[in-house]
């Protein structure tokens, strides 16, 4: 049987938290921000969870972290 390889482009963007959570940063912060309203660049600021009807695709990509 082979080995279940992790995604690569999934091991650079999340990171799973102690508690099985996976963090994950924020989109649409990059580039074209001079149009983004300054409260909106604020609310963008830091990373956040993924959400838990995305955490089946999270099982799939990163198969080694025991999700």
């Amino acid at each position: 049987m082979p080995k279940m390889k992790t995604k690569s482009a999934a091991k650079k963007r999340f990171r799973v938290r102690p508690g099985g959570t996976v963090k994950r940063g924020q989109a649409f912060k990059r580039h074209i921000l001079t149009k983004k309203t300054t409260k909106n660049k604020r609310h963008l600021r830091g990373a956040t969870n993924v959400h838990s009807t995305d955490m089946g695709r999270m099982a799939q990509m990163l198969p080694s972290c025991g999700l």
